[in-house]
């Protein structure tokens, strides 16, 4: 009969042992206190919160902080002992964030951190070279891109005619680009920018006028009409212009702002037309009639009579 051998698995002291803390660690409160009162500022380390154990025969110890600004902290002491020895030393002290401490928020770069508004004037702003929201305004390599201006034939007939294939984008460009070359030929068509709007930057503009200025605003929701029937609707080109345009209407909310074609405000050019305020009548002359105004009034028409008594001469009336 044959015998199965058995083979021996190594099994590492940690393995084997529990995660109970060492007895002499645990006890050296005190030494834990000294260490930290010893790194702290004199009246900031608290009561005993507890311990853990990090190992075999290495504890740490917490104690509360009562530090100004740091609630929730904790000063947090590993002690250790070395196998066979009965003496405790101090492994480290530190100052620990425990479960309700407060911290500062996660750390977020400046370009995740930006918000439409926030530059001002003399700020610059730099583009990422791979940002989504562009794209190569023309290639400027020997062959053309796919979707060039410049044909396949276009490019054999410069290459056959000696012309010069400019390297680099226009922008780069010191001096005017030489005749017959595909930097010429884009500048003439006017391609120079060396970077457009993608299809991806198309639509997240899109998406943000809409969400501004669109048919879901409670503005628009209100309004008697929508501004693809507005006379202060300026129209733009592009393919944007099939669903935006630009308000000129100075007292609209969207005055000078890219506006949706389905929004609208009460400020719409056919909402309420003012009536027109009435007008007095002409006068009427009547020129056939001449009407006589005497120069000196007549003499019965005062209140003193003419003719004069003896009574009222003696007086002195006249």
């Amino acid at each position: 009969m044959r015998r199965r051998r058995r083979e021996a698995i190594p099994v590492s002291a940690a393995t084997t042992r529990s995660r109970t803390p060492d007895r002499l660690c645990a006890e050296a409160v005190d030494l834990a206190r000294a260490a930290a009162e010893e790194a702290a500022a004199p009246g900031v380390v608290g009561e005993h919160e507890g311990l853990v154990s990090e190992g075999d025969r290495v504890v740490t110890h917490f104690f509360g902080c009562r530090e100004p600004g740091y609630r929730g902290w904790r000063w947090a002491v590993t002690v250790a002992r070395a196998s066979r020895a009965k003496i405790v030393t101090i492994d480290e002290a530190v100052l620990l964030p425990g479960p309700d401490a407060v911290l500062a928020p996660e750390w977020v770069p400046w370009s995740e951190r930006l918000r439409p508004g926030d530059m001002g004037p003399g700020d610059l702003l730099p583009t990422d070279a791979e940002d989504l929201r562009l794209e190569p305004g023309f290639l400027g390599e020997e062959e053309p891109a796919p979707n060039s201006a410049v044909s396949e034939d276009m490019a054999e007939l410069a290459e056959a005619e000696d012309a010069e294939v400019t390297k680099g984008t226009p922008a780069h460009l010191t001096v005017a680009p030489a005749r017959g070359s595909i930097a010429a030929v884009a500048e003439e068509l006017g391609m120079r920018r060396a970077r457009v709007l993608s299809r991806y930057g198309l639509h997240i503009a899109a998406d943000r006028w809409e969400e501004s200025f669109g048919a879901k605003t409670p503005m628009a929701q209100a309004a008697p009409a929508s501004c693809v029937s507005c006379g202060f609707l300026a129209r733009i080109g592009g393919s944007l212009g099939q669903a935006f345009g630009v308000c000129a209407n100075e007292f609209s909310p969207a005055d000078g702002h890219v506006v949706s074609l389905a929004y609208g405000c009460g400020g719409h050019s056919e909402a309420a037309v003012m009536p027109k305020p009435p007008q007095p009548a002409q006068p009427v002359i009547d020129e056939t009639r001449v009407d006589p105004f005497p120069l000196r009034p007549a003499p019965d028409s005062g209140s003193v009579p003419v003719t004069e008594d003896e009574s009222s001469a003696e007086l002195g009336h006249s």
